[in-house]
């Protein structure tokens, strides 16, 4: 405009969240992306605006699934931090949900709702619910020094019989919740005087994730699954301080 440049930033939407039915993988999946995206030295703004007032209500897990393996990776099938309130669904019987608070917002909300206390049978019934999910895990993974084995094993022929299968869809990463990899797309109008920027999802599978001038970095399914799984259970450590699997199965 006059020779000069205007930028200007959509609105962002921060109307409160309710999240319901979240599973204790998936918390520790919003850990996750919170000490990403919100803790580290670039605060994503469009994140933190949806996360700052959501409201948690967790659901332990009592009947896993086929695929889960929470428990290797110590992130369930019990929620213990980060919810709001946070229900057990008991079937012994008496068909009833023991409620746990987990913050002051939990409580005001609890404090309104018709509840009786909980009895001691009504928590051993609980925990035992629990407890047999964690014994009936459709999977388990060996974490000991993983992050050091996969590092020691890039050449290993493991890599090539994925890839023989691997479809490089990216659906793996478009359920997991701790993937946060997006891109950015510039579009002008006919005029040349107003250009736009939007960023859109975005996954390590796809050949242009990994483009520089001359090509890709990875241009092979070897070279991405690769890349997604060492990234997950090896260099994220490096990178954050934990693993970037939560045990949830969803890429399985």
């Amino acid at each position: 405009r006059n020779g000069g440049m205007e930028i200007t930033e959509p609105q962002r939407d921060d109307t409160p969240l309710a999240l319901i039915g979240v599973r204790a993988c998936e918390l520790h999946g919003i850990g996750v992306q919170d000490r990403v995206l919100m803790e580290g030295r670039y605060v994503d703004g469009d994140y933190a605006a949806r996360r700052r007032d959501a409201f948690i209500v967790a659901v332990n897990c009592f009947e896993p699934g086929g695929t889960c393996f929470c428990v290797s990776m110590g992130t369930g099938p019990k929620a213990d931090a980060g919810y709001d309130l946070a229900l057990t669904e008991i079937l012994d019987g008496e068909h009833r949900l023991l409620l746990e608070v987990g913050s002051e917002r939990g409580a005001e909300i609890a404090r309104g709702l018709p509840l009786r206390p909980a009895m001691p049978e009504d928590l051993r019934a609980a925990e035992a619910a629990v407890a047999g999910a964690a014994e009936r895990m459709g999977r388990e993974l060996d974490t000991l020094d993983l992050p050091g084995l996969l590092a020691r094993t890039l050449e290993h022929e493991r890599w090539d019989d994925v890839a023989t299968r691997c479809l490089t869809c990216g659906n793996c990463t478009m359920v997991c919740p701790t993937c946060f990899c997006t891109t950015v797309e510039d579009t002008t109008d006919l005029t040349g005087t107003e250009a736009e920027r939007v960023r859109t999802w975005d996954t390590c599978y796809s050949v242009d994730h990994s483009y520089i001038h001359g090509g890709a970095v990875r241009p092979t399914g070897r070279s991405r699954y690769r890349q997604w799984l060492t990234h997950k259970f090896g260099t994220w450590h490096d990178q954050f301080g934990t693993s970037g699997c939560v045990g949830c199965g969803r890429c399985i």
